[in-house]
């Protein structure tokens, strides 16, 4: 018979020093493999965190306009001033940061942080509400969620919804009809689903893809657990593995699923989570933007990384 990590400790300490150590039952194959840990604090809000080729990762602090990096040797810098309010965060096959800038457009940052250039900022002559969250495909082009957070009213484009962006610069509403504010967005690791997670609404959506930017049938993925204590808050953003699991952002913590939508377990973070990325040397740590925080949780598994077109 085995026994959890955490059964094992309360043996020889206190129950009191066991739950600061470790405040899950690790998910089999999964992790975590040790305590989570408050790396950096001290902003008003982070959000949107991701690792590039190396493994050092760059988040938000989205009130204060700043995109941060963090090295892997754990050091803290500022890799951008007058972000316009980015939030999501990828790298492209270029090597470029890429951000959902939430005052109306989609840019990318050349790796020094110096230079920037647009890659979208409307559709149909109109700009965007507020972009939050991204993925970028390995065709080059970038799926983005558009909700109403911090949009001027009313919203420039009528409805909260999804879009696609060309390798090209075309622009394409993937959905038509007004989304509960979506919020998170990923692939699966083979780019055949689409992942969209509402953040009013516990249902968790996936779209079947047919090509990039071309949404087949449409699905409920999973529906997130809540804590009764709260309003229905959904999710937040989300990060997938090697395996396919998605790591999901919610008020309870990141709920972990497999690919079949079965809930795996849920891992705690000490305060609320925004987002998350797998990052450092190995990949096998996970980097959780979580309010005025930065935390790190080790994990057994590797993330998955999207690498995009070059």
């Amino acid at each position: 018979m085995t026994f959890p990590l955490r059964a094992i400790l309360a043996l020889v300490v206190p129950l009191s020093l066991v739950a600061s150590l470790w405040a899950d039952d690790p998910i089999k194959g999964l992790g975590p493999v040790g305590p989570s840990k408050k790396l950096h604090t001290g902003f008003q809000f982070t959000e949107g965190p991701v690792a590039d080729a190396t493994g050092a990762v760059y988040f938000t602090d989205i009130p204060n306009e700043r995109i941060h990096r963090i090295g892997l040797d754990d050091k803290l810098s500022i890799f951008r001033e007058k972000s316009n309010h980015a939030n999501g965060l990828k790298i492209n096959g270029a090597g470029e940061l890429v951000a959902c800038e939430m005052d109306g457009q989609v840019a990318a940052y050349s790796i020094d942080g110096r230079n920037r250039r647009v890659i979208a900022d409307k559709f149909n002559g109109k700009r965007f509400n507020a972009p939050n969250d991204l993925v970028a495909d390995s065709a080059g082009g970038y799926y983005f969620t558009d909700p109403d957070y911090s949009a001027p009213k009313p919203l420039p484009q009528g409805v909260r919804t999804v879009y696609y962006v060309a390798v090209d610069g075309k622009v394409t509403r993937l959905i038509a009809k007004d989304l509960p504010n979506p919020n998170g967005i990923t692939l699966s690791p083979d780019e055949k689903t689409l992942y969209v997670i509402p953040s009013l609404s516990t249902k968790m959506l996936a779209y079947a893809l047919e090509g990039p930017g071309k949404l087949g049938e449409s699905r409920i993925f999973c529906e997130l657990k809540q804590d009764e204590a709260k309003k229905v808050t959904g999710g937040d953003g989300l990060t997938v593995d090697q395996k396919g699991n998605l790591y999901i952002t919610t008020a309870s913590g990141l709920q972990v699923f497999d690919p079949t939508g079965k809930l795996l377990g849920i891992i705690s973070v000490p305060e609320q989570p925004a987002n998350v990325t797998f990052g450092g040397k190995e990949f096998k740590t996970l980097y959780v933007a979580a309010k005025t925080s930065i935390y790190t949780i080790p994990m057994e598994v590797a993330g998955h990384r999207f690498s995009g077109k070059k």
